[in-house]
């Protein structure tokens, strides 16, 4: 509003007060007007202005106050008339035509509003209000230079103009410069520091820096000005998630909700759902992102988050609908088609498998977020659209840092120091492989220490691990940019990532570039893609000769087997009797117990023609959920087979699924997704494995552990000799004791679970890539000289 008004409307708090007489000249009838304008009569105000303009059809005061008060009755062209006469008469009332360009900017009239403010500007240079509209305007029709040309000739007139230092710093953050833009918001602030927004937007640059602390100091900031600052109460959220502050999240995102339009109130409920996962409170993100959707039925990103906590809830057909109407609702939303698929495997429903899964690699080889490169493990055998598929996250997720923590310096400790991280130093596969690795460190040469952002969980295994390192942290609580930068003060040689780009996962430390030398190992089995990754552990039979060039990182080839293996793992004493498990005393017993989502058709078919070769045999595969099972159970009877020859085992403590094993005749491994860490269980307990090698890493494991264990016999490299392989060892049981009794032989003599064989390989490895960084060289792919025997 223009002084002229404000000068008439009385003290804040204070009711005006209505001339009783009849006011009979130009004055007295704005006095009149103004008064009944700050009682909201605004009728009677526009009767008394337009008295005032036909007392004295020259003031421009009359003619403004009028145009206020029409504004007000929502006489949008009256009142842009009514301002345009003051501006005539009074040339210098230049907020007459700022608020005209409102108006018109209000009613989609673009060009009109722009025009408005040029006067407006051209009126009086200095005002700032009008620069500013003018620049958003011109913005927001594409003409960005325009726009940067009005803002520094504002700056030019007017330096001390805190909003056009505020808007340059917007312009300059769309286009991608930070630093400039943050230099231009702190102008603003320093010149008015009353100004929330660009606090706000202070912080929003900070947060792209990774710099939440400081982000969330600029948000508080811009809260304390305006408490009722949505997006500031928005990004202050984020600014918490980064900090991984998940509780103090939801508190910031509640606090946004109050006033809130609807597709915002969407968002914030979506965020505080994804909280509540990070947290572990799957009931309470279950229903935030049902809230969310009964705002916005359609809302992607919600139905994402719900199919994935259905997921988590043990709920696969819930969450399988939720992908359907995800992938229904939006196809080309970031992994739609990739969780369909996954949650269809989960399930082991394989209707339309075949045409989502070509969809799958249209879209990878386009350069699209279709699938997480963790579950395109289990979908496609080839290393190259497991490279693009790596890539392409990592590219959009997990970007190089455009500052690296790490600069090049040389260290001189006394030992070389390997951090290892992980989210599985517990109960896990992978701490169940490497916790012998970590206590037969040589600790003379080599310094340990583990960097934990998984649960806190006080199992054995957990309190194994916490004595095994000379140091535990645990950094479950801390940002990327905080470990990363936790790794740099602890000067460490070689970081080694033990998960990739599995569940729980945070590459982003990486992407900081925190070490000297950082490497991939046993989390997951394919090439990260990342530039920052200078190596990855591997050996000559799961990366074949040629498919190198689809890993990004260097290749250090172990000489018996990339796996490690833990050779005091431990059994349970007592075996339990097969009708205990539901398994026929006399009949063969083929087995797997990988994940469900491994299983595929064309394994499945050769599976369901071997029961029906071997008379009284049964399938045993692990349970991972009713869904699964009952598909699992039709398609047997489609294929012939009675759906009891399906016997389903439990989770079990690790001890008691070891010991188990023991009943089992065969194990029948899966493709393109081999057992792992399930072949090393099966050939610890004595249970042989018939496994067919495919092209990409995670389907050559099984491969590479049998002949680390001296029984390269039972792998094969088509369908036909994995099921002619598997029909003799069940027909033909001398030659199945054979193979038992060699892997009992082998087991305690073979490289595959010597332990302390493995470790001085991996510490040789260790050093040469050490020694390449401390002269000052790029990773470059070796291969690890074998210990003699």
């Amino acid at each position: 509003m223009l002084n002229w008004f404000r000068k008439s409307t009385p003290a804040q708090g204070q009711a005006p007060a209505v001339p009783d007489s009849l006011p009979h000249d130009s004055d007295a009838h704005k006095a009149r007007g103004n008064a009944l304008f700050a009682q909201g009569r605004h009728v009677e105000a526009a009767a008394c202005f337009r008295a005032a303009i036909a007392a004295n059809p020259r003031s421009a005061p009359a003619h403004f106050n009028l145009g206020l008060v029409l504004r007000e009755q929502g006489l949008a062209d009256e009142a842009v008339a009514s301002f345009g006469e003051a501006a005539r008469i009074d040339p210098e009332m230049a907020d007459a035509l700022h608020l005209a360009g409102g108006i018109r900017m209000a009613q989609g009239k673009a060009q009109e509003a722009i025009a408005q403010w040029r006067a407006a500007l051209a009126a009086d240079p200095l005002l700032e209000a009008a620069s500013v509209d003018l620049c958003m305007a011109l913005f927001q029709q594409g003409q960005s230079d325009e726009a940067a040309q009005v803002i520094e000739a504002g700056l030019t007139r007017n330096p001390q103009a805190a909003q056009l230092h505020a808007f340059r710093g917007n312009l300059l953050q769309r286009e991608g410069k930070s630093t400039e833009a943050a230099v231009s918001y702190r102008r603003a602030i320093g010149l008015n520091p009353a100004l929330p927004e660009p606090y706000n937007n202070l912080g929003l640059v900070l947060q792209t820096r990774g710099e939440h602390e400081a982000a969330l100091r600029s948000f508080d900031e811009a809260i304390a000005l305006m408490p009722g600052y949505a997006d500031a109460q928005m990004n202050r959220g984020a600014a918490l998630v980064g900090l991984r502050r998940w509780n103090d999240a939801i508190a910031a995102f509640t606090a946004a909700l109050p006033g809130a339009s609807d597709e915002t109130a969407a968002d914030l409920h979506n965020q505080i759902g994804m909280m509540y996962i990070w947290l572990g409170h799957y009931p309470p993100a279950h229903a935030s992102f049902n809230r969310a959707l009964q705002i916005r039925p359609q809302f992607a990103d919600a139905l994402a988050n719900l199919g994935t906590v259905l997921g988590l809830l043990k709920r696969p057909d819930e969450a399988l609908a939720a992908f359907e109407q995800l992938f229904e609702a939006a196809p080309r939303h970031d992994y739609a088609i990739g969780f369909l698929l996954g949650a269809k495997m989960h399930a082991c429903d394989w209707t339309a498998r075949d045409r989502l899964l070509d969809s799958a690699i249209a879209r990878i080889e386009a350069g699209q977020l279709a699938v997480v490169p963790f579950p395109w493990l289990g979908m496609s055998d080839s290393p190259e659209l497991q490279w693009k598929c790596s890539r392409i996250t990592q590219q959009a997720r997990y970007p190089q840092a455009a500052q690296a923590l790490w600069q090049g310096e040389r260290y001189a400790h006394e030992r070389i120091r390997v951090a290892y991280l992980s989210a599985d130093l517990h109960e896990h596969a992978t701490a169940y492989l490497m916790a012998q690795l970590f206590e037969l460190h040589d600790r003379s040469h080599f310094e340990t220490i583990a960097l934990s952002f998984g649960p806190h969980k006080d199992d054995t295994m957990r309190r194994r691990l916490v004595q095994a390192f000379d140091r535990f942290i645990d950094v479950r609580e801390r940002s990327d940019h905080e470990i990363a930068k936790l790794i740099r003060e602890l000067e460490i040689d070689i970081a080694v990532d033990l998960k990739g780009y599995t569940t729980d996962a945070r590459p982003g430390i990486f992407a900081h570039r925190v070490a000297p030398v950082q490497l991939s190992y046993i989390g997951f089995p394919g090439t990260m893609a990342a530039d920052y990754i200078d190596y990855c552990i591997a050996d000559a039979r799961v990366v074949s000769e040629g498919d190198e060039r689809w890993f990004s990182e260097k290749i250090v080839y172990m000489p018996d087997s990339y796996q490690v293996n833990d050779d005091r793992r431990s059994v349970a004493a007592q075996t339990p009797p097969r009708s205990e498990q539901g398994l026929p005393q006399d009949g063969f017993v083929f087995c797997c117990f990988n994940n469900n989502y491994k299983i595929t058709p064309d394994v499945f078919d050769v599976w369901m023609r071997l029961l029906r070769k071997v008379p009284g045999s049964v399938l045993w595969l692990l349970q991972d959920n009713e869904v699964a099972v009952r598909n699992l159970r039709r398609e047997a009877v489609a294929r012939g087979v009675d759906e009891a020859r399906l016997v389903f085992a439990p989770r079990v403590t690790q001890e008691a699924h070891l010991a188990r094993q023991r009943l089992a005749d065969l194990f029948l491994d899966t493709l393109p997704y081999n057992a792992h860490t399930t072949t090393s269980d099966a050939l610890w307990v004595g249970l042989p494995v018939v496994t067919r090698m495919g092209r990409a890493f995670q389907a050559r494991v099984a491969g590479s552990l049998l002949h680390a264990v001296g029984l390269p016999e039972l792998v094969t490299h088509t369908v036909e000799d994995y099921e002619a392989l598997a029909l003799k060892l069940a027909t033909h049981p001398q030659e199945l004791a054979a193979v038992r009794a060699k892997l009992m032989r082998n087991r305690d003599s073979a490289p595959l679970f010597n332990a302390d064989r493995f470790r001085r390989h991996l510490e040789s490895a260790y050093r040469a890539m050490w020694q390449r960084a401390q002269a000052g060289q790029a990773p470059a792919s070796f291969a690890v000289v074998p210990l003699a025997d």
